[in-house]
């Protein structure tokens, strides 16, 4: 992962020399180079670690919780709950600038998860069902007031195209900090959730607590998902795409596939966002287009392995 981070800090519009980008980390000089690595893509890279971490293991959860492996964190809302709680900021005024888009999408998308985990709380599958359907319904609205409002449209389309780009001038510490919380509280409580993973039957006889597992893993979701998702805007398939390719090598252990799930979820994403700046000659592309491209062709492929019946 490091050594991907590092090679990320030369390439994009300006391509930077390897001797450049280690002189620029550890004797900086204040040249063009140096600051394109030090101010603009060290930070990115910083975020898109953050971020890939957050998806890969928030994925990783849901799919443990649901015992649904084409499950991913959008089932819970957050991505819709942020996204109306934006263009409803925006209809109102209050969406200024990148700290109030921030926060926005972090109350959006945490009160959209609580009301879907308290309507489907008691089992799996109705806390999917009332994922989808709190999606389609804040889906729905936010666009119909975005067709009315041209100017709330306008705010919306900066945020929703789910990019790093321009993302590390806004207030991370405190989303970072709380992702980087929740990917520790992950890994307490991992052991446990290899009790889950097998049933709730089972888990009970093994002296699991279900009910409070199960809420301690959709607070860290949450947080997760959330917190990703305000500050880069929804990019999809990355907690889809990372726990199928490590859940061979996690061999079934659930803090297996936590861990492999940090590590890869940000190589993904900075191999992606790699691929964003270099695609089009003219600009950057968003990195949500290039994960969306990566992950078509897996999700048809977990489909076609595990069957129509586990959507």
């Amino acid at each position: 992962m490091t050594v991907v981070a590092v090679l990320s800090f030369g390439v994009g519009a300006r391509s930077v020399a390897p001797t450049e980008v280690l002189q620029a980390l550890l004797d900086y000089q204040g040249t063009d180079d140096h600051v394109v690595v030090r101010d603009v893509r060290a930070p990115r890279a910083l975020l898109a670690v953050a971020v890939g971490a957050a998806l890969a293991v928030a994925g990783a959860l849901i799919q443990t919780l649901a015992r649904n492996p084409l499950a991913e964190p959008g089932v819970l809302g957050v991505t819709a709950g942020a996204g109306f709680a934006i263009t409803l900021g925006s209809a109102l005024g209050v969406a200024a600038g990148p700290a109030g888009e921030l926060a926005l999408a972090v109350l959006g998308s945490v009160a959209a998860a609580l009301l879907v985990a308290a309507v489907g709380r008691r089992s799996p599958l109705r806390l999917v069902l009332a994922g989808v359907a709190l999606t389609a319904v804040l889906t729905g609205i936010a666009l119909g007031m975005r067709l009315m409002f041209p100017d709330v449209f306008d705010v919306y389309r900066f945020w929703s195209v789910g990019s790093l780009a321009a993302r590390e001038q806004a207030p991370l510490l405190l989303p970072l900090a709380a992702i980087a919380g929740s990917l520790l509280g992950a890994l307490v409580i991992s052991r446990a959730l290899n009790a889950l993973a097998l049933g709730e039957t089972v888990a009970h006889t093994l002296g699991a607590g279900v009910a409070r597992l199960r809420s301690s893993t959709l607070v860290l979701i949450v947080v997760l998902c959330g917190a990703a998702t305000a500050v880069a805007g929804p990019i999809l398939f990355v907690g889809l795409i990372v726990p199928h390719l490590v859940r061979k090598p996690s061999a079934g252990s659930v803090p297996w596939l936590l861990l492999y799930s940090m590590i890869l979820g940000p190589i993904l994403l900075l191999i992606a966002d790699m691929g964003s700046r270099v695609l089009l000659p003219t600009g950057e592309v968003p990195v949500a287009i290039v994960t969306a491209f990566l992950g078509g062709p897996m999700l048809i492929w977990a489909v076609r392995r595990h069957g129509a019946g586990t959507l």
